[in-house]
């Protein structure tokens, strides 16, 4: 007799409406997505009780592993990896010689062949569970392999590729021969070694205006070319989406996790093509009872992240890549709050885009932007870095370092870059550069995510100093072997590599000394600092002083006007003041680059007393 099919079976056991099953079904038809995942994203059904279903429909016995547990000495036998692709765990041997097989897919030929090459069993049983038994007893059961992938899988593939090391023995010697010979200099050729200095240091800050200008002025021809319309949009099929999965890493985010899943409901995409994992630490009990306290839908899970150094995004980003099951990832943070299309705008923006591009980065912006003199200045800076320098870097095909935060990626082509490096506290920036040395390339979507702007001097030191740290250990780690580096991306990219990574940092070290000779200058004469500025060098500061701060000042009061937020052109004017602050958390981040690379410098969340404007639901 034929089996009936899974809706009708649910409407006989009274576990399912008529009605409900009508609704499933025409999302099925639309979506082409399998009934169980549309009736668990309605929230129609529990969990439980469709497993149970298919089960019977299989004809396969169910089992919860929250009571029969598997036993370990199986599990060591059968690695984390096929465990994850089969989403299969052994769990006892009979004495007839009968291996018990917990699933939640239906087992096939694959399975049996991975499950025969592993287990000398005469025979295999397959008892159905859920998939979220299925991936909690992994996290349980396998936490020290998850761990050890999460921590050091990038390391023991190309520990060139990793900020474990800080400094190789190489860059040591240079940096000591570097100091030595600036001491000698001083002592030997004073003004000859000064004249110099002064030289190296205007020329690179020339070159770098120069640069950013450029890039901007790309990044401005891009502005009147939308990559992804709202036509393109629109033109989407539930059918042809593929299943996304969205990262959430939170750590003590108590306070905002739950506004998280109210923006995350309200995104533009099928629930049942919708995986969201949210990765909590172990020891962060009250964010995880807030998250629950939420009642986020059913295509919710919650990752619990093992404990364990270092403590930092990358690492629990990386566990949950683990788990993830989508075409493509976007990390999101805590208090973030995205556009609602956004994930199509991705999907278009892939398939416009060519094969190697691996990722798409969408704009960051802030909702509390007009709250104080520190929330202004962060804005006019993330106007000016995403809706100019961003797309100008893509325009010009040179790596584009991501934002922390609504990172689009091809999932396995993020497998197979590594994932993120846990010892690099800006592990996007590293990531960026990463895909390019690859071959990839990273491109930019025309949509924004919105943001609580640091409104508190003490908090944004610690974000900033971590942030800058993180483009010194991106420095360090890609400049090991810089020849292979320009073989491998060529000149230009090397140059926008070292211009816009490693002259970010140095640019915040030496700004201040430049400020002092001016303030020098002002309080003593020309006199006093004539020895030191020949012709070619006094022209070049006052190109620096004047035209160069000028733009910058122009290029972020720009900005601003592409979002029509006119209130804050004058506060491009105090640009020089928000750069004092940028110079501290520099000098920051060097003495925590020797003493204490890879801590984290926890941003706190929720500080805003504005709220974000919340968007309508999906429809």
């Amino acid at each position: 007799m034929e089996r009936p099919r899974l809706g009708e079976f649910l409407v006989a056991q009274g576990l399912l409406r008529e009605e409900e099953l009508a609704r499933a079904l025409e999302l099925q038809r639309r979506s082409g997505e399998r009934l169980g995942r549309i009736l668990l994203a309605l929230g129609y059904v529990r969990r439980k009780d469709l497993y149970r279903a298919l089960s019977t429909l299989w004809g396969l016995p169910f089992v919860l592993l929250t009571e029969e547990r598997p036993d370990p000495r199986l599990l060591r036998r059968w690695p984390l990896e096929e465990a994850l692709r089969h989403r299969a765990l052994p769990l006892r041997l009979r004495k007839d010689g009968t291996l018990l097989v917990a699933v939640s897919e239906r087992p096939g030929e694959a399975l049996e062949a991975a499950l025969e090459k592993r287990f000398s069993a005469k025979a295999f049983l397959f008892l159905v569970t859920t998939d979220w038994d299925i991936d909690w007893t992994l996290r349980t059961y396998y936490k020290g392999p998850i761990l050890d992938r999460a921590v050091y899988a990038l390391y023991y593939r190309n520990p060139e590729e990793s900020a474990y090391t800080v400094f190789t023995p190489g860059q040591y010697l240079l940096l000591a021969l570097g100091v030595l010979g600036t001491l000698l200099g001083l002592y030997f050729h004073p003004r000859e070694t000064l004249i110099l200095l002064n030289f190296l240091v205007n020329a690179f800050f020339f070159v770098s205006v120069f640069f950013k200008f450029a890039v901007s002025l790309a990044g401005a021809w891009v502005e009147r070319h939308a990559p992804v319309t709202e036509k393109e949009v629109r033109a989407l099929k539930d059918e042809d989406l593929p299943t996304y999965t969205i990262l959430v890493p939170v750590y003590r985010e108590a306070n905002v996790v739950g506004l998280l899943m109210r923006n995350l409901a309200r995104m533009d995409y099928p629930k049942e093509k919708l995986e969201i994992l949210v990765l909590i630490e172990e020891d962060d009990p009250e964010t995880l009872e807030a998250a629950k306290a939420a009642r986020p839908s059913d295509n919710v899970q919650f990752v619990i992240v093992p404990h364990g150094q270092p403590k930092t995004k990358p690492k629990a980003c990386n566990v949950g890549l683990l788990f993830a099951r989508g075409e493509y990832l976007v990390i999101y943070d805590a208090e973030d709050q995205p556009e609602p299309d956004q994930l199509k705008k991705a999907v278009v923006a892939f398939r416009k885009g060519p094969e190697h591009m691996v990722c798409v980065q969408a704009a960051l912006n802030y909702f509390n932007w007009n709250e104080n003199f520190l929330t202004r200045m962060f804005t006019l800076e993330y106007s000016y870095w995403f809706d100019y320098l961003l797309p100008g870097l893509d325009r010009l095909g040179l790596p584009i370092p991501l934002g922390g935060t609504s990172n689009h990626f091809k999932t396995e082509k993020l497998r197979e870059l590594g994932g993120w490096d846990p010892f690099n506290v800006t592990e996007d920036a590293d990531l960026g550069i990463r895909a390019a040395m690859r071959g990839y390339t990273v491109g930019v979507v025309n949509s924004t995510t919105y943001e609580e702007a640091n409104n508190r001097v003490g908090n944004w030191i610690r974000q900033r100093s971590r942030w800058i740290k993180g483009y010194m250990q991106t420095t360090l780690v890609h400049s090991r072997n810089p020849w292979r580096l320009l073989r491998q991306v060529g000149p230009w990219k090397f140059l926008g590599f070292f211009l816009l990574i490693a002259g970010t940092p140095l640019t915040f070290l030496l700004s201040p000394w430049l400020w002092a000779l001016f303030f020098l200058w002002l309080l003593t004469g020309t006199r006093a600092l004539e020895p030191y500025f020949p012709p070619f060098v006094l022209y070049l500061s006052l190109f620096n002083l004047l035209l160069g701060n000028a733009l910058a000042v122009y290029l972020n009061m720009l900005a601003v006007f592409k979002r029509r937020l006119y209130p804050l052109v004058p506060y491009a004017l105090l640009n020089p003041v928000y750069w004092i602050l940028h110079s501290i958390a520099a000098y920051k981040a060097l003495s925590q680059l020797f003493t204490k690379p890879f801590y984290w410098e926890k941003t706190l969340h929720g500080l805003s007393k504005q709220e974000a404007p919340q968007p309508e639901p999906a429809p």
